[in-house]
């Protein structure tokens, strides 16, 4: 299972990198039959990641998001080792706000272990997770809750936001440019991601390498605003570029090419 996922990566960067792969090429590459091939390459474009083609697969074009219990599915593995690395970064006795997304819920539950901590969302799954955890202060954003996924949105959530001043901010996004820009799909998402980010005195980003495969068109930030990064992959070398520039530091939790 883990070689099968650690292909189904490599097949998605190298559609990322080249736009287009084939079937037969994969196979020769891999060392795989190509019926294996087919399989994987059925498994991404059902989840969205890539579209069909005659023979293989191409870069997807669409900026539909993906069902948000399909994308709890998506690198489980390096979900669980982006949120350790990233709890790891937050000290006991803080207030730390956290943004909807299945990363930042990753984040969440490695933090069940922290003192002392209030914790501010718009997420009630996180809520429902953090309310088992002991030495929690929980605060629930209030606004108009997304039915699809538990995200509280809208223009309320941003005026209760703004109320605060936490120690650090906790946001995931859906897609990442390589020049440097954290994306989404849904601009009163955003603008929820945006005023947690703006009231924060330390500003993490959480994302896995997956989101250099995504387009989405609603603008969060630039790398320049966020003070850590942390993935599960080397990014892409122009993207890097931006975060070095910017002195963003960009942590590295698990490389999937290096685990068996």
């Amino acid at each position: 299972m883990a070689e099968l996922n650690r292909r189904r990566q490599d097949i998605l960067m190298q559609i990322h990198a080249e736009g287009e792969v084939g079937v037969e090429a994969l196979a020769a590459q891999f060392g795989v039959t190509t019926q294996q091939i087919r399989r994987d390459l059925a498994a991404l474009c059902d989840q969205g990641m890539a579209m069909r083609t005659h023979g293989g697969a191409r870069r997807p074009v669409s900026v539909a998001n993906i069902e948000y219990d399909a994308r709890r599915k998506l690198s489980m593995k390096a979900k669980q080792a982006i949120g350790q690395a990233a709890a790891r970064l937050i000290e006991d006795n803080t207030a730390v706000a956290i943004n909807i997304g299945t990363t930042t819920e990753a984040v969440a539950n490695a933090l069940f272990g922290h003192d002392n901590l209030m914790v501010l969302t718009n997420n009630l799954n996180i809520l429902q997770m953090m309310s088992r955890a002991p030495g929690k202060q929980l605060v629930l954003v209030g606004g108009t809750v997304r039915a699809q996924d538990g995200a509280v949105v809208g223009g309320a959530a941003v005026e209760f936001i703004e109320r605060y001043k936490v120690d650090y901010a906790v946001v995931g996004a859906s897609a990442l440019d390589d020049d440097g820009a954290i994306l989404d799909f849904d601009s009163r998402e955003v603008d929820v991601a945006r005023a947690i980010l703006r009231n924060a005195r330390k500003k993490i980003l959480v994302c896995d390498a997956g989101k250099f495969l995504r387009r989405a068109p609603v603008r969060i930030c630039g790398i320049d605003e966020i003070d850590v990064m942390v993935t599960d992959r080397q990014p892409p070398s122009q993207f890097m570029a931006a975060a070095q520039a910017a002195g963003t530091q960009v942590v590295v939790a698990w490389d999937k090419r290096d685990s068996g």
